[in-house]
C-alpha cells in the first residue's frame, strides 16, 4: 500500500513537477512476468524516477546501511525503504554477495521486476563505469530478460552528495530486452559473465550517451582514479587490493 501511496500521492507528484520525466521505450517493459531492469546510476533519485514511470512495481536491492541506522533517523530510513518495497543486501564480502544473489532470484521467481545497477554504486562524475558481474550471473541463472534503462538528468534534479532537489528535465529511456539464452548452462563461467556484463554496459552507454570509463566506480570513489587505474592494470595498492567485487552490484 505504501508503495502506491508514495508513487501517486506523497512523492510522485512532486517528482513529476521537479523532473518533468520524459519516457522512451516503455513498451519494452513486460506487463507481466519477471525481468531485470538494468540501469545506469547517476543519483539516489534514480530509484524513485524509474518506479514513477513504470506501471508495475519494481523491487530494488538496497544496501543494508539503509536498514541498520539507529535512533529516529534510522527508524525512519528503515520504515521508508521497507514501505516502498526495497530489499536489504549486505555487500561486505563474497558470502554476503551470494546471499544477495539468492534474494534476487527469489524476487524474480515470484514474477516481479527487479531493478539493478550494474555499476554497483552511483557514478562519481556522471560517466558510465565498468559493470560488476552479479547481474550477468543472475540473468544466466534465471534466464529472465534484461532490459537496459538509461537515466538522464537525475543528477541535475538530485545533485550527487546532496539531499537537495532542483528543477530539471529527466529522461528515462528503455532499450530492447536483451536475451542471453545463447549462454544457457554457462553461469559461473567468469569469461561469459564478463562478456554479458560488458554487453549490458555497452547498451547503457549507447542509450545514455555517457562516456565510458573502464574502472569500477567504487574503486574510484574510495581510492581515487590513480589507485583505481593501478588496480585495473594489475598493480593494486594495499588499499585497492582489499576491494571485493560483490556478486550483485
Amino acid at each position: 500500500m505504501w508503495y502506491w501511496l508514495f508513487k501517486y500521492v506523497l512523492l510522485g507528484p512532486l517528482l513529476s513537477l521537479l523532473g518533468r520525466p520524459k519516457v522512451e521505450g516503455l513498451e519494452y517493459v513486460p506487463t507481466s512476468g519477471p525481468a531485470i531492469l538494468a540501469s545506469n546510476h547517476l543519483a539516489v533519485m534514480d530509484s524513485f524516477f524509474l518506479p514513477l514511470v513504470v506501471r508495475r512495481r519494481i523491487t530494488f536491492l538496497a544496501k543494508s546501511e539503509y536498514f541498520t541506522g539507529t535512533g529516529i533517523k534510522g527508524w525512519l530510513s528503515r520504515w521508508f525503504f521497507t514501505a516502498v518495497g526495497q530489499v536489504p543486501i549486505d555487500r561486505s564480502d563474497a558470502d554476503a554477495a551470494q546471499a544477495a544473489l539468492k534474494t534476487a532470484e527469489q524476487v524474480l521467481a515470484h514474477g516481479k521486476l527487479l531493478g539493478m545497477y550494474p555499476e554497483g554504486t552511483r557514478s562519481p562524475d556522471g560517466r558510465l563505469y565498468k559493470g560488476k558481474t552479479g547481474l550477468a550471473r543472475l540473468a544466466l541463472h534465471t534466464g529472465v530478460p534484461v532490459i537496459p534503462v538509461a537515466m538522464v538528468g537525475t543528477n541535475v534534479v538530485n545533485p550527487p552528495g546532496t539531499t537537495m532537489l532542483r528543477f530539471g528535465r529527466v529522461t528515462v529511456r528503455f532499450g530492447k530486452p536483451m536475451d542471453f539464452s545463447r549462454f544457457e548452462g554457462m553461469a559461473g563461467n567468469r569469461f561469459i559473465e564478463r562478456a554479458v556484463t560488458d554487453e549490458v554496459i555497452y547498451e547503457l552507454m549507447r542509450l545514455s550517451g555517457q562516456e565510458y570509463v573502464d574502472l569500477y566506480a567504487a574503486s574510484v570513489k574510495e581510492h581515487g582514479a590513480e589507485a583505481a587505474e593501478l588496480e585495473a592494470a594489475g598493480k593494486p595498492t594495499d588499499e585497492a587490493a582489499r576491494i571485493p567485487e560483490t556478486a550483485v552490484g
